[in-house]
């Protein structure tokens, strides 16, 4: 009998109207992913979309070049001149000193002119006309600054030799993103302003930036080449509008990477979850279906009726996935505070959505398809007989569309992900994920089909539980061994991150950073610190900035990319000549130079950055140090302990390589704690010039960034342990069917409702426990890759924390287990026979 498609979907709606509460792990597994899909996807979107759009006004220019520890030469200005208008900043680390000397606090100091900004409004509190510079002996402070010294306008700050009266608060710092990561409060004078400080001395650490504005119809990028062409040994750092923010788009594009991980494995296990959510409806509603086929109804007007209804709930629950997905990134912004770079807003992201959407549906057609074609091709007979024969396979067609579909995922996750390669290589390790879970069930089975019988009746019936026919034993190993897993895996992060961050507070970290120091005054800056703490321990290295420019016989400027990893050719980096290996560093390849050295220039290289730029012992690096460059040979690696808040920099050179280029030296001091309060007020004035940096405040800044990734991750993955545990769920209710049955035979043979729930206790037991080991094999396996791969943290998982968690994930399995099971035991046998 073949029926219309209005007569199809009357019967559909009228038996789903009836039970609809079947299909509810099916809604809440597609909304979880979906959701979660569409949420990654309009978030990220709408970050990228704002660094996009404000690209200008966060990098301040169309182009920017910038140069460390110098100004642009004449032929470099008119060069910049020449491409369109101009707008020099110059920024750097200083100590704000309090009215009267009171208080001290380290600042970025920026100086700019006339011109600034090209881009975007400077705004100061209490007015919204835009600010220009500020004259000559006024300042322009930041909130955080005015709070500190308890400052308001007309109040006065000292930088250097130079005293300011505050002209005004800042309310608004147009290019503050492009700026990067701060260690202090912001200060903005004018550029004549900067001079009367005199914090510029040969050596000082500082970054002159030219902010170019171009013509409308110039393509920032060409004009970038040509300038790096014009002047290939310059050493600049220099960056168009595409990229306004290099530093957040990293940032970005990492955390995205972490959290597309996260919504691919919520769509693995929310297609798991659609499987086990149909077929325990399919089960449920078996005597109807036998019942239509008695009737007359042929095969295919049955598949059509229950995928009509199960698609109907699905493209609901998608529909409700997107909506809230799609209000996601505005509550995210809204939560998240000044975590987030840039405020996504609320803006509709169509393509994220109608991938998301797409994946709903194929994720609801492959995964709902097998049991929809066992129940379609079973025979009345057979249906009814199904509880304790069990499920037929599915036909080849079925099969053929499965892998269809399953291969649509996969392309689309591939053609839409950033990293193809990223999104190919995790979704083969998902598939083989569950494959093992697979194969582990299948072994699970065969063991305890072959083990001796127990002579107890409760072990006895545990075991035969996992193999008898019509066991769901594959559908609880696959949503156990996922749920278990991402327990550890989470767990393997969190307790990772932690150990970071206290790691990041060494046993004996140094008191203070000191910047700055001028060469001829080092013994000067000694004699001060020991009258204050006579056993200080102090330790003082020369200090430059310089940009590699060559590495190996290649040049930067010629590469298309940068190696993975290469952070050390991203812009200028810390230069050191050292006549012995550093404090904290241990040579693992080639030799150190003899300590009275007075060869060719020398240098030892960090080994992961050696690593990272494919060399080694015997090759070539050049670096720009001051618009000159110098050619070094590779003596030695090094291993670095980067932890220990010492002076540690990635490339230390021979003795003599620097000499003819000014410089100043650096220092840590480490003195008791009654001295720290002393030094902090005494050395500002003296040094002027210099910086000094309580370490306490990096270590704050450190601990609260890593504690926020931390929070981001946990939210992230608490969403697919959700749906984990509703796939849990739904394979214990997939096996509640049959376990009735089993229940109604046991009690009609005389087995009270102890005995009955022993056995299935001993049952979760037993797979609890074998899951156990899996688990924790498998999930920390996951954590290192987040951790190590995609992070670049060190892999340090606490022991106890992943003992209680794999105790607490089988503990709450082994709960859902015995809830699910208190319907079955109430189950009466004369209902339940009749339901049969």
């Amino acid at each position: 009998m073949s029926l219309s498609l209005s007569a199809i979907w009357r019967i559909a709606r009228r038996d789903l109207s009836a039970r609809i509460r079947g299909l509810r792990l099916l809604a809440v597994c597609l909304f979880l992913g979906v959701a979660t899909l569409a949420a990654i996807g309009s978030l990220t979107a709408g970050i990228t979309e704002e660094l996009s759009r404000r690209g200008q006004t966060i990098l301040g220019a169309d182009i920017e070049i910038g140069i460390a520890q110098r100004e642009a030469s004449e032929a470099e200005l008119k060069a910049f001149a020449e491409a369109g208008t101009v707008s020099k900043t110059v920024r750097l680390r200083a100590m704000a000193i309090g009215p009267a000397g009171s208080d001290s606090v380290l600042a970025e100091l920026k100086s700019i002119d006339d011109a600034y900004p090209l881009y975007g409004t400077l705004r100061l509190k209490g007015t919204d006309a835009p600010a220009t510079a500020p004259a000559r002996g006024q300042i322009y402070i930041g909130e955080t600054l005015a709070d500190r010294f308890n400052l308001s306008t007309g109040g006065t700050v000292r930088f250097g030799e130079a005293s300011f009266k505050v002209a005004g608060i800042i309310a608004e710092e147009p290019d503050r993103l492009g700026e990067g990561f701060t260690l202090g409060p912001v200060a903005l004078v004018s550029s004549a302003s900067l001079e009367d400080t005199k914090l510029i001395q040969p050596g000082s650490m500082f970054e002159s930036k030219y902010r170019i504005k171009l013509p409308t119809s110039a393509d920032p990028e060409a004009i970038a080449k040509s300038l790096e062409a014009q002047f290939p040994s310059a050493g600049w750092d220099i960056t168009d509008r595409s990229n306004g923010a290099p530093g957040t788009r990293r940032f970005i594009e990492r955390m995205g990477q972490f959290l597309t991980l996260v919504g691919l494995a919520s769509l693995v296990i929310a297609g798991i979850g659609v499987g086990n959510g149909v077929g325990s409806y399919l089960e449920s509603k078996r005597a109807g279906i036998a019942t239509l086929k008695v009737t007359g109804a042929d095969s295919g007007t049955i598949f059509r009726i229950y995928m009509l209804q199960i698609f109907a709930v699905a493209i609901a629950a998608i529909l409700v996935g997107l909506a809230v997905g799609s209000v996601m990134p505005m509550a995210i912004g809204w939560v998240a505070g000044d975590i987030l770079p840039v405020a996504p807003g609320f803006s509709l992201h169509p393509l994220p959505l109608l991938v998301s959407a797409v994946y709903g549906l194929l994720i609801a057609f492959a995964f709902a398809l097998p049991p929809l074609a066992r129940a379609r091709t079973v025979p009345a007979a057979g249906l009814f007989r199904s509880v304790v024969e069990g499920g037929r396979r599915i036909d080849r067609r079925t099969a053929i569309s499965v892998t269809a579909s399953i291969a649509a995922i996969v392309a689309l996750a591939v053609g839409t992900a950033r990293e193809p390669i990223f999104s190919l290589g995790f979704i083969g390790a998902a598939f083989a994920l569950l494959l093992l879970l697979a194969l582990l069930a299948w072994a699970l089975r065969k063991i305890a089909l072959l083990l001796p019988r127990p002579k107890a009746p409760l072990p006895r019936l545990a075991l035969t539980n996992l193999h008898r026919p019509g066991s769901h034993t594959q559908a609880l190993v696959i949503a156990l061994g996922l749920g278990l897993t991402l327990f550890v895996t989470l767990a393997a992060i969190q307790t990772s991150i932690n150990n970071e961050i206290s790691k990041s507070v060494p046993e004996r970290a140094p008191s203070f950073f000191a910047l700055d120091i001028p060469r001829e005054r080092t013994a000067e800056f000694t004699r001060m610190v020991r009258s204050e703490a006579p056993n200080a321990d102090i330790n003082l290295i020369p200090s430059l900035r310089g940009t590699i420019v060559e590495f190996g016989g290649q040049r930067v400027d010629q590469l298309e990319e940068l190696p993975e990893g290469a952070w050390v050719l991203n812009g200028d980096r810390g230069l050191t000549y050292s006549p012995n290996v550093p404090e904290g560093s241990e040579v693992i390849a080639g030799e150190w130079w003899p300590a009275d050295y007075q060869g060719p220039a020398l240098v030892s290289l960090d080994v992961r950055v050696a690593e990272s730029l494919g060399i080694g012992v015997g090759d070539s690096l050049t670096v720009s140090a001051l618009g000159v460059e110098i050619p070094t040979k590779i003596a030695s690696l090094r291993e670095v302990k980067w932890e220990n808040f010492g002076l540690n920099y990635a490339l230390v050179f021979s003795p003599g390589t620097f000499d003819a280029a000014p410089h100043s030296m650096v220092a840590t001091l480490t003195v008791p704690a009654e001295a720290e309060r002393e030094l902090a007020k005494s050395i500002p004035p003296a040094f002027p010039s210099s910086s000094l940096i309580e370490v306490g405040e990096v270590v704050s800044q450190v601990t609260v960034l890593l504690q926020q990734m931390a929070q981001a991750i946990a939210a992230a993955a608490s969403i697919a342990i959700f749906a984990g545990i509703a796939v849990l769920v739904g394979a214990i209710a997939a096996a509640r069917q049959s376990r009735i049955y089993d229940s109604v035979i046991m009690k009609l043979l005389g087995a009270t409702r102890r005995q009955i729930l022993g056995a299935q206790a001993m049952e979760y037991a037993i797979l609890a426990l074998v899951l156990g080991v899996v688990a924790l094999a498998l999930g920390l396996g996951a954590g290192w890759y987040v951790i190590v791969e995609i992070f670049d943290f060190t892999f340090a998982p606490d022991p106890a924390a992943l003992a209680w968690t794999l105790v607490g994930g089988a503990g709450l399995t082994f709960a859902l287990g015995m809830l699910g099971s208190l319907p079955i035991l109430a189950a009466r046998p004369a209902e339940a026979l009749r339901s049969l």
